[in-house]
């Protein structure tokens, strides 16, 4: 079969470029023919998708002379909020992405389109080719945007209704997509979301145990020093170093638990991720600064990379307050770590459904405004539970490794080819 995939932005550093780059490479591994179109600047390093043809459309560029898309208001790098594009602005973006499109099509003649995020672009193209089969992944952070501005709300809705098939990752978001597109139930189908099983794994060589599961012996940071693993408890966060993703709550929290629990252990976090928001980002090392115990800001990491810290610490923590399933979750597990997670709508229903036994710890949430905002006068409460659902998890005796290994992108993709047949 030939599959040609569309994503706006990078496909890199965000679940949505990962999610689109995994399944990828499982449908080389399968056999089948790829094309992807994906949105990307000049300073970026070109990712090479083997035996898959390329057609990049590039901002910052003549003819879209604006920075990436970015699906979250705060992305990872530099990008642009949708809700600030001008009349301009959208039929630059319409031209140049539909144009690569339309290469695509003549060229590498599609069985299949696979478009990531019920937004837009999937509109666009759905409208541009009326003809073809077109599926849509929705990532959640599509819902987001249609609810927060009103940007071609109704044409969005439109066209998403005329996907030949939708994929959501769990219960909670195939009922947010009916109730905000208005899609037909019975094209929806839920597939989870899937793992390198072959990269996120349990490591196997230089290795100390830690309550019987393996743990790297030592890391290096991205400075050079190279970190032991000893007494202290490591702690790590992988995503935007933002509001949203709870990393502020987080340190205060974890500031709170160092005082409780100096006499008895040591902590260490480490924080994985960027944030294109420079002021916000500032505020994160400021915060960081004033802070009793070790911090160590490790940027954004490549998933080789990231791997290894994975495999280093002892608890993942995301706070987030809104996602779906977020894949760092999944990688955190299969790598051997308790992991301590807001209770996002259906989150605890997916893991009980998928992974009962996985030591994964919920912190409740207030009500939120604005899908993703929390009110101040319940930040501190919330970091009181976070404070307890990460001392839950440094009580926890981990001896029996869960495996999540059918949970893989190679299972995801047989999903979706076989709503084809």
């Amino acid at each position: 079969m030939k599959i040609l995939s569309i994503l706006a932005q990078k496909p890199s550093s965000t679940g949505s470029g990962i999610y689109l780059t995994e399944v990828l490479k499982s449908f080389r591994k399968m056999g089948e023919e790829q094309a992807v179109v994906y949105g990307i600047t000049k300073e970026d390093k070109v990712p090479e998708f083997s035996g898959v043809k390329a057609y990049p459309v590039y901002y910052e560029s003549t003819d879209l002379p604006f920075p990436v898309l970015g699906m979250s208001d705060e992305m990872p790098y530099r990008s642009t909020r949708y809700r600030d594009l001008t009349e301009e602005m959208l039929e630059a973006f319409r031209l140049a992405f539909l144009k690569r499109v339309r290469e695509a099509v003549q060229e590498f003649q599609p069985d299949l389109v696979l478009c990531h995020h019920l937004y837009l672009l999937t509109a666009l193209v759905r409208e541009a080719f009326p003809g073809l089969t077109i599926y849509g992944f929705c990532h959640n952070t599509d819902l987001r945007q249609m609810e927060k501005h009103g940007l071609k709300r109704e044409f969005i809705r439109e066209n998403i209704r005329k996907l030949d098939r939708i994929f959501t990752p769990k219960e909670a978001q195939k009922k947010e997509v009916i109730r905000v597109y208005g899609v037909e139930p019975d094209k929806i189908r839920n597939i989870a979301i899937g793992y390198n099983a072959e990269r996120f794994k349990l490591p196997k060589e230089d290795i100390i145990y830690r309550e019987g599961i393996p743990r790297r012996r030592t890391v290096r940071l991205p400075n050079g020093e190279i970190l032991e693993k000893g007494e202290a408890l490591d702690l790590l966060f992988a995503g935007k170093l933002g509001e949203k993703k709870g990393v502020f709550s987080l340190l205060r929290a974890v500031e709170s638990l160092f005082h409780e629990e100096k006499e008895k252990s040591s902590l260490r976090l480490f924080l994985a991720g960027d944030n294109g928001n420079l002021t916000e980002k500032e505020a994160v090392y400021r915060l960081a600064e004033s802070c009793s115990y070790p911090i160590h800001f490790l940027g954004r990491l490549e998933q080789e990379e990231l791997v290894k810290f994975y495999q280093f610490s002892d608890i993942f923590t995301l706070p987030s307050f809104f996602d779906a399933v977020p894949l760092t979750v999944l990688e955190a597990l299969a790598c051997g770590n308790k992991v301590v997670l807001t209770a996002l709508e259906g989150l605890e229903d997916f893991f009980i459904e998928n992974t009962p036994a996985s030591p994964v710890f919920f912190v409740q949430l207030p009500k939120m405004q604005n899908q993703d905002e929390m009110k101040k006068e319940d930040m501190a409460a919330f970091e009181t539970k976070l404070k307890e659902s990460i001392r839950k998890a440094t009580e926890y005796t981990y001896k029996n490794m869960v495996s999540i290994s059918f949970l893989s992108w190679d299972a995801i993709c047989k999903n979706i080819l076989d709503c084809k047949d």
